[in-house]
């Protein structure tokens, strides 16, 4: 049996990297890729501290979603990869902010980035609605 999927890479977003896929849809289900923070469009440099870089993550990951057809309010799962567990409180207000009410089954982990400057990076999980 082949499964038929689509690769979702936003016209929106700068081209990913050419070993991965920004998303992957699956029949109903979208697969968005481990999201890291980007450069502040203001300054062009990472900005340093949890709030701005989950900021960061959680708008890249809403342009791929609107880019898929679906939303933030369609995420039912997160996985948050977090430098260090000091950050989580800080982590948590802002990630609140992006989901207010009903939020999605989450899980958040203490990992080591494949850079220094990175405090998180987060996939997710999301239903497009038919």
């Amino acid at each position: 049996m082949t499964i038929e999927k689509t690769v979702i890479n936003p016209d929106t977003l700068p081209p990913p990297n050419p070993h991965l896929s920004r998303a992957v849809r699956v029949g109903d289900l979208l697969f968005v890729s481990g999201t890291t923070p980007g450069p502040n469009p203001a300054t062009g440099v990472l900005d340093t501290d949890i709030k701005s870089q989950v900021r960061s993550c959680l708008e890249t990951i809403k342009a791929i979603l609107e880019g898929a057809g679906t939303s933030l309010e369609n995420v039912v799962s997160v996985t948050a990869y977090l430098k260090d567990p000091s950050l989580f409180s800080d982590y948590n207000e802002e990630y609140m902010k992006f989901f207010p009410t009903d939020p999605p089954a989450r899980t958040t982990v203490q990992a080591n980035m494949m850079r220094p400057e990175l405090l998180i990076e987060i996939t997710s999980t999301a239903v497009i609605p038919r």
